[in-house]
């Protein structure tokens, strides 16, 4: 589809930069939705509107916070089924009281993680609260 008169560019606008300007503009660009230089460069020039891209970062901070506790929930939970699939083996032999005072300690340690995930989404929550 061919471009009408109106919208080619056919006009080039020259100026130089030395590297600082330069990183700084590319930089600036980066934190917009524009994916070209020359588009960010036209729209700043007309003073039209661009947009920002905005990060939460006690959202990004939540996030790895809440990956890590996933990760040591996720190993919790898989010591803790290969407890319980001993325990069903084991039920006729006397070890098997040791391996209820283990499953004590891994239910401790999963109560211990949930009670720290909860805190965690309050503080979330009071912080998105304030805002």
């Amino acid at each position: 589809m061919k471009k009408s008169e109106k919208e080619l560019r056919k006009h080039f606008v020259k100026t130089r930069m030395n590297d600082d300007e330069l990183n700084l503009l590319l930089k600036l660009q980066q934190r917009t939705t524009e994916k070209d230089t020359s588009s960010y460069l036209r729209k700043v020039a007309l003073q039209k509107p661009v947009t920002i891209k905005y990060r939460n970062e006690s959202a990004d901070d939540f996030l790895l916070d809440m990956l890590n506790l996933k990760k040591e929930l996720n190993a919790i939970g898989n010591n803790f089924n290969q407890a319980v699939h001993k325990l069903h083996l084991l039920d006729k032999i006397p070890e098997f009281r040791v391996w209820v005072q283990q499953y004590d300690s891994l239910q401790k340690a999963l109560i211990s993680k949930v009670d720290e995930i909860k805190l965690r989404m309050n503080q979330l929550y009071d912080q998105w609260l304030q805002k």
